[in-house]
């Protein structure tokens, strides 16, 4: 015989289990969803800038409304830095993964106050040769660039990228970024 104690136990585990479903559902919808189809960044040698797509968000509260806030900063307060990390898997394997992410530090110190990522297991300092050798030199200096690449073209198969929000410069950054002063 059940005693209506043991009922409302139930009721009230399943009412618990039951929202942190949808919470956990909700979570992983906007994770998907939610980041742009790309993080752009450019540079201009002209103005000696480099501008960023830099999307904000708190990884903890998918109710919270996250954006996408576009930035410029000068190419004196640039740096790169080299990262790696070592993981163990549960079976024992190891992963290993690195990348470089762009720095932007206050004038005349070293402290950080924005970070980027430029790559991950990819091109990792040759990309950041690369940039330098064009803010430095131009780009006679490099060898011909490949088929520049939209950034809002994704695959067919990818549900999850063409639901995401496209990659939209605000006019005046997007004119700025991509003229002489």
């Amino acid at each position: 015989m059940f005693d209506l104690r043991d009922l409302s136990v139930i009721f009230t585990a399943g009412i618990i289990s039951t929202l942190v479903f949808l919470w956990g559902a909700a979570f992983l919808i906007k994770v998907d969803i939610s980041p742009p189809r790309d993080l752009p960044l450019r540079f201009n040698r002209a103005r000696q800038r480099m501008y960023a797509y830099n999307f904000n968000y708190r990884l903890w509260n998918p109710f919270e409304s996250w954006t996408v806030a576009t930035v410029a900063y000068d190419w004196s307060q640039v740096r790169a830095e080299r990262w790696s990390k070592r993981g163990v898997l549960p079976n024992g394997g190891i992963i290993f993964k690195w990348g470089v992410v762009l720095s932007i530090v206050e004038p005349g110190t070293n402290k950080v106050i924005d970070r980027f990522p430029l790559s991950t297991m990819d091109a990792d300092e040759f990309a950041w040769a690369y940039i330098c050798t064009y803010m430095q030199n131009g780009p006679k200096a490099l060898p011909p660039p490949g088929i520049p690449r939209n950034h809002n073209d994704v695959p067919w198969y990818n549900v999850a990228l063409r639901l995401a929000p496209k990659v939209q410069w605000p006019a005046d950054m997007d004119r700025e970024s991509r003229t002489a002063p």
